[in-house]
Formats: structure tokens, C-alpha cells, sequence
């Protein structure tokens, strides 16, 4: 096991990143990219197991696009090595082992729907079922729509459809649930469990960070073009060192409470009040003693969208 060290300096278990390690989908050593005198990339170094869900996270500009862009060969590393099942991600992208669905990069207007899939599955020696490939995503009763006729949700699964049609041992996905509302994603993420437990593996972009909390085995998160942060989703948020204690106050001022004993932050919405502790223990024992009204309280983890803020903004700084 390696440690990639959070901006608090608390150890993040993660996956080898040796180039001994064996049996993985991705392997990327030392990988760096620039443009001009931007540094885009510096010097990651990631492996990803079969059957893994790796969510990339990071703000803009942290290097996750062109990280995605080298993956799947649209880019190439000025330094360092990647490689995907053993190939250069061209290669493998060309033989079918990889599907990618991208943000950017449109589809053809006036094709219906089932035309355009049952034109991409034609590419491919294996592919899926086209019915199995609709149920999946959602598409049934689409198939004669045009697409430029489809919702925003719409389009997303019909690039999801795209990038499963050949039936790839690596499924790349960029944002894939932005335009979704919360049932389509929900049925998104149960068919990815669906393709993962047939030991294919995922790696996928995204900002809804609740999302990656629940569907991802293990985050890598960015910034600055650089891995700052390594491991399943409990040890990331366990390495920033913060809980948190909410309660109900019908005073709810957060007047004072940021000078207990422990805290580190407090707020309030409505009579709601949490405070972010370092020591929760020391921060309730004063709480309980300088504010007796408060009640349903709650001691937490931090959510994951805070140790994402806390870790990338030590980076920044």
C-alpha cells in the first residue's frame, strides 16, 4: 500500500501505484503534460483494479479533462507512461476495450435514436445487444426520436448507450449524470453496478460529490494538476481530521461557538446550528455547559464535499 498525504497531513491509504503492481486496468506513472507554460499534469502516477468505480474529482483547472484526454489517447504525455490492460490507450481504444462518454462533441441531427446506435454497435466484433444496451439506459420508447429532439437527460444516456454498445472492459465517463434529474441518476448508477459486477471497471468525472461519495470504491482527487488525495471514499473524509456537530437551538446564534474548546467553524440556518470540530468531544462537553437548550444533537463524519474544500483549498494555499 502507498500514502498520498491530504492538505491536513493525515495519511490516505490508496491502491499501489508501483509499476511492479500487476493486474490492472490502468496503469499511469509518472505522467506529466503541459501547455505552453501551463503544467496541466504533474507527474501522477494512479492504477485502477478490474472491477473497480474510481471517481476523478477536482475544481477546474485541478487536470482531470486532460488526465481523461491522455486515458483515452486524444492527448499524449510529454513525460511518463500509461497504460491501458497492458496497451497504449490508443490501441486499446481502437480494439474496443474502452468506452468513453465525453461532455463535449455532438451527434448527427435528424438521425433517429436506434439508427445511430444500431450504426455504432455495427463497429464493433462483440457487441451488446442492442435491446439489452436500451434497457440499461433508459432509452425504450426513444428509439424514433431524433436526436436532436432529445432532453438534456435524454442525450446523456443516449452517450452512455454509445460508450456501452461495444461492450468495453472500461467504461470512461465524463460527468456522466450532468442534465439527469435525481430518478435517472439513480437508475444510471444501478446499471453501472450491474456492469461493474461483470468485472468491467469504471472511472468517471463528476461535481456531484455526493454521488461519487456513495457510487465510488475508491476517489482520487486533484488539484493543481497533481493527486493530493488517494483512497475509498470513509478514508478521505476520515484524513481531514473533522466532525461535526449538529443541533436545534431556539437561540440559534453561532455567537461564541467557534471559540470551544475543539470547534473549528460554525453555522446556522434557521434554528439549525453545525459546528465543525477538530476534538468533537471536548467541543460537545462545552457546548452541553454554555448552551442548555440545545437539543437533537448529532455527532457526525464530515461530508465529503467539505474534506474535498478543506484538502484541495490546503493545496491551493
Amino acid at each position: 500500500m502507498t500514502h498520498h498525504p491530504s492538505a491536513s497531513g493525515s495519511p490516505v491509504a490508496s491502491r499501489s501505484t508501483s509499476p511492479d503492481s500487476g493486474d490492472d486496468a490502468v496503469r499511469v506513472d509518472g505522467v506529466t503534460r503541459r501547455f505552453g507554460a501551463v503544467l496541466a499534469v504533474d507527474n501522477v502516477s494512479l492504477s485502477v483494479g478490474h472491477g473497480e468505480t474510481i471517481a476523478l474529482l477536482g475544481p477546474n483547472g485541478a487536470g482531470k479533462t486532460t488526465t481523461i484526454s491522455m486515458l483515452l489517447g486524444l492527448a499524449a504525455p510529454d513525460s511518463g507512461r500509461i497504460e491501458i490492460f497492458g496497451s497504449a490507450p490508443g490501441s486499446a481504444t481502437a480494439h474496443a476495450s474502452v468506452g468513453a462518454m465525453l461532455q463535449d462533441g455532438g451527434m448527427m441531427p435528424g438521425v433517429l435514436v436506434g439508427e445511430l446506435l444500431a450504426m455504432v454497435r455495427s463497429l464493433y466484433a462483440a457487441p451488446l445487444a442492442l435491446d439489452e444496451v436500451i434497457e440499461i439506459t433508459q432509452l425504450g420508447g426513444l428509439e424514433k426520436r431524433r436526436v436532436d429532439r432529445l432532453s438534456g437527460g435524454q442525450s446523456q444516456r443516449l452517450r452512455l448507450a454509445m460508450a456501452l454498445v461495444g461492450d468495453p472492459r472500461l467504461l470512461i465517463l465524463d460527468e456522466p449524470t450532468a442534465a439527469m434529474d435525481v430518478e435517472t441518476r439513480r437508475g444510471f448508477w444501478h446499471a453501472m453496478e450491474g456492469f461493474t459486477e461483470r468485472g468491467r471497471t469504471i472511472l468517471f468525472s463528476t461535481h456531484y460529490l455526493e454521488e461519487a461519495d456513495v457510487a465510488a470504491d475508491r476517489i482520487v482527487m486533484m488539484a493543481r494538476g497533481r493527486v493530493v488525495a488517494d483512497g475509498t471514499p470513509s478514508a478521505i473524509k476520515d484524513s481531514v481530521g473533522l466532525r461535526v456537530i449538529r443541533f436545534t437551538s431556539e437561540h440559534a446564534g453561532i455567537a461564541g461557538l467557534e471559540t470551544l474548546p475543539g470547534a473549528v467553524s460554525a453555522t446556522a440556518r434557521g434554528n439549525r446550528v453545525e459546528v465543525r470540530c477538530s476534538n468533537s468531544d471536548s467541543a460537545l462537553r462545552a457546548l452541553i455547559a454554555t448552551r442548555p437548550d440545545a437539543h437533537d444533537i448529532e455527532v457526525a463524519g464530515i461530508a465529503l464535499e467539505d474534506a474535498f474544500i478543506t484538502i484541495t483549498d490546503g493545496i491551493a494555499a
